[in-house]
């Protein structure tokens, strides 16, 4: 996908199966399960998508997807192989300058990192790392109700090295592409936004983790902000249709680019291009 000077391209490291009830949270399943098939298990699937933005000057990678460091029984339930070829089997490692990560749960930021030799070691030996400092503070929190979503080998290595960037709040990681604050799904997650000639890519990580989760009201139990969120997608969704925005979701597993378009009654509905 073209947007301005920037090529913009899906980068999918596979998919998983993950309880549905979860997903979608008070949303009754008679409702969701239209939009999102739910197997003998009540699992629906999820993709891991990460996206590349190229510019002139700089290879951006937003999200390193599952990674190496899940055991055999959660794969099982997962439904992912026992063994994951490596992100780098899918881009050349040495071509990333900038890695991007929205928040740093485990689905997001596994592949950020590989296991050699029993230590973690950046994946991307190149690239400059970033990721929200409060988020990075949280994780080490290990809170009761989302400590288990946190592997502390997929960032403290890049952080103690350096190669990793705490960012407080906006920032903007190279020209016209910009780590925005949306909190709700927990509090310092972030959207990333790729701006150039008056045309704006926006990755919603888990915002809106899915095209079925466009209505605002739609969250997953996992959002930690069940309130703030519905007003965050709103504001974010709002924006999106209003100004023409083309957007990718983190764990979609079959609409790659959308335009947002609203409903009549204050409700957003994807359209797939590209």
């Amino acid at each position: 996908m073209l947007i301005g000077d920037f090529e913009v391209t899906l980068v999918r490291h596979g998919s998983y199966w993950w309880d549905g009830g979860v997903m979608f949270g008070v949303v009754p399943k008679t409702l969701w399960n239209v939009k999102a098939p739910a197997d003998e298990l009540n699992r629906i699937e999820l993709a891991f998508n990460c996206y590349l933005i190229r510019a002139a000057q700089k290879t951006i990678l937003v999200e390193t997807g599952l990674g190496d460091k899940r055991g055999t029984r959660a794969r099982e339930r997962m439904r992912v192989p026992a063994v994951t070829e490596p992100l780098s089997s899918l881009i050349d490692p040495a071509s990333v300058d900038i890695v991007v990560n929205s928040h740093l749960h485990w689905d997001h930021c596994s592949g950020n990192t590989v296991i050699r030799d029993g230590r973690a070691e950046a994946a991307f030996p190149r690239a400059q790392y970033f990721a929200s400092r409060g988020e990075w503070e949280h994780a080490h929190e290990r809170l009761i109700r989302d400590g288990i979503a946190y592997i502390d080998e997929n960032y403290d290595p890049l952080v103690e090295s350096g190669q990793m960037t705490l960012v407080d709040g906006d920032f903007e990681v190279a020209p016209g592409v910009w780590m925005r604050q949306a909190p709700g799904h927990n509090r310092d997650m972030m959207v990333v936004t790729a701006e150039s000639q008056g045309q704006t890519f926006c990755f919603l990580s888990d915002l809106v983790p899915t095209a079925a989760h466009m209505r605002p009201a739609w969250g997953a139990s996992l959002d930690l902000y069940p309130l703030q969120i519905i007003e965050t997608k709103a504001d974010w969704l709002g924006k999106a249709a209003g100004q023409g925005w083309i957007c990718g979701f983190a764990h979609d597993p079959s609409m790659h680019f959308v335009r947002i378009e609203r409903d009549g009654n204050s409700q957003f509905a994807p359209v797939a291009v590209g």
